[in-house]
């Protein structure tokens, strides 16, 4: 799902970016108080969760992988705005510093993973579990329909951003970046989310929500409240611990990822692409090279073939996981004490006064 450079023309990339700024300053705003309080620490390890969750990837029918996201089960706990920003994170320093996804098409893949995907399934989360109780069995019922939809609409986007590419941007005969239309990308996308990945998606966020209304039901109801109740805040202080400790655990499990056989489709580079159509298109040619400094490429130390062996990979991505994380901790440490230091703005007086 992580498109790369050169898949779509600078003017869709331009457009997207456009697309998914609002959202991003909105967003932004509205958690801007959880970030400098206690659910501050709560976005980044969910943040982080969707990170390590992306690096599991399952095999699906058409010999290529897929993964889930974790954004519908974030958006279900701590809100749709702080998912946003948590999973857009994810999709930067993934594009950043391991070359998963790229550069301009950040833009596109935060707005189909970050934006369209919690939204839609929280949206559809708060329809289908209105007025039940918050242990009730149609809240886990509502969150696994609700990640399933929110996947298969961001896989959706991604068919239609991709299928547009040769209908709009080719020369001679030949498409300019991604040469599949969307009599390819439709069906490939709906195969790959109608059935392995939607299912990942719906099983992780219903799973996951039943774990924590059972075990820490503070974290749904306590983190972002302005004034926390009494107990509330050891409650989530618990919860938090508890989430770590999973955490922790998916980071050691990575390498269960790298048994998938096969990329994920249409992430495939300029020579993988001159095998498959019969030559590389152009713009992607040109943009495909533009991003050379990620760290760790594919999750892997640099220079390891992506031919060795699942255990010569495993500490290269158990290391990128790690960082990863660490990464997104980092940066929400950073933003604690950028907003801690800037303080409270002092109240405005009446207007004219």
């Amino acid at each position: 799902m992580h498109i790369p450079d050169g898949y779509l023309s600078p003017e869709t990339c331009i457009v997207m970016y456009g697309a998914a700024a609002p959202f991003w300053y909105q967003a932004s705003r509205r958690v801007k108080q959880a970030l400098s309080g206690r659910a501050g620490p709560l976005i980044a390890v969910f943040a982080a969760l969707s990170f390590t969750i992306q690096m599991f990837n399952i095999p699906v029918p058409l010999g290529t992988s897929a993964h889930a996201v974790g954004g519908t089960l974030m958006a279900i706990v701590l809100g749709p705005w702080a998912a946003i920003v948590g999973v857009s994170v994810a999709v930067i320093i993934q594009a950043v510093f391991f070359g998963d996804g790229g550069i301009t098409a950040i833009g596109a893949n935060a707005f189909n993973m970050a934006v369209a995907l919690p939204l839609s399934g929280y949206a559809v989360y708060a329809l289908l579990s209105r007025g039940a109780a918050p242990s009730s069995r149609r809240r886990i019922v509502a969150a696994a329909v609700g990640g399933y939809v929110g996947i298969n609409i961001a896989g959706l986007l991604v068919a239609l951003e991709l299928g547009l590419q040769p209908v709009f941007w080719s020369a001679g005969g030949r498409a300019l970046y991604n040469p599949y239309g969307l009599a390819a990308t439709i069906p490939a996308m709906a195969i790959t989310h109608l059935t392995i990945a939607g299912f990942a998606e719906a099983a992780l966020t219903a799973l996951a929500l039943s774990y924590l209304l059972r075990a820490h039901p503070a974290l749904l109801i306590a983190p972002l409240r302005a004034r926390p109740t009494a107990g509330a805040g050891h409650a989530v202080g618990r919860g938090r611990w508890a989430v770590l400790a999973i955490l922790t655990a998916l980071v050691l499990l990575a390498p269960l990822g790298l048994l998938a056989p096969g990329g994920a489709a249409f992430e495939w580079g300029a020579k993988d692409l001159a095998g498959l159509v019969g030559y590389v298109p152009a713009g992607l040619a040109g943009l495909g090279a533009l991003w050379q400094l990620a760290p760790l490429p594919g999750y892997q130390l640099p220079g390891l073939s992506g031919a060795a062996s699942v255990l010569e990979r495993a500490p290269g991505y158990i290391l990128s996981a790690a960082v990863g994380v660490s990464l997104i901790f980092t940066l929400a440490f950073a933003a604690r004490i950028a907003l801690s230091r800037r303080g409270p703005r002092p109240a405005s007086g009446p207007r004219g006064g």
